[in-house]
């Protein structure tokens, strides 16, 4: 709510705002006025946990347009790299979030969703560079032609 009325107070509802409120973790009437300030919501492995239930309804629900991956390295682990009290006790090291995670991430939110995990990662990498621009730049020569936040007519633009 205080990022919501900061927008406010400098004119988020003047222009349109880019940017991505990272690890989303907030109420549905938070996230629509985040997305309708022009903010993309991040999604990493808080909502991998099956109590987490508000967050994964939210990340079912919430239009695949307002949705960016993210994996929050090496914080906020997904459910299948968390020791519990007792196994960290056992001597198990706490497992440690990294971009390695983040095609098994997009999985998990694929089905959540009941989409395919690439239309997941074809959504979100439009959907992050909507919201930075400039990593359409870096992400061009990359993969060796231009990259926008739009599809192409046959919807091979971007993985």
């Amino acid at each position: 709510d205080q990022l919501l009325q900061g927008l406010r107070e400098i004119g988020a509802g003047v222009c349109a705002w880019q940017g991505i409120a990272h690890a989303f973790n907030g109420s549905s009437q938070q996230a629509q006025r985040l997305v309708e300030a022009g903010l993309k919501l991040g999604f990493g492995g808080a909502f991998t946990y099956e109590r987490a239930l508000q967050l994964r309804r939210l990340a079912a629900e919430l239009p695949l347009e307002a949705l960016v991956l993210e994996t929050d390295s090496p914080d906020m682990p997904p459910h299948w790299l968390y020791a519990t009290a007792a196994a960290r006790a056992g001597g198990l090291p706490q497992g440690r979030n990294s971009p390695q995670q983040l095609p098994r991430i997009g999985a998990a939110l694929a089905a959540l969703r009941v989409i395919a995990p690439e239309a997941m990662a074809q959504a979100s990498t439009r959907n992050a560079v909507a919201a930075l621009p400039r990593l359409g730049q870096l992400l061009g020569p990359l993969l060796g032609r231009p990259y926008t936040a739009r599809p192409s007519p046959d919807g091979a633009n971007p993985p």
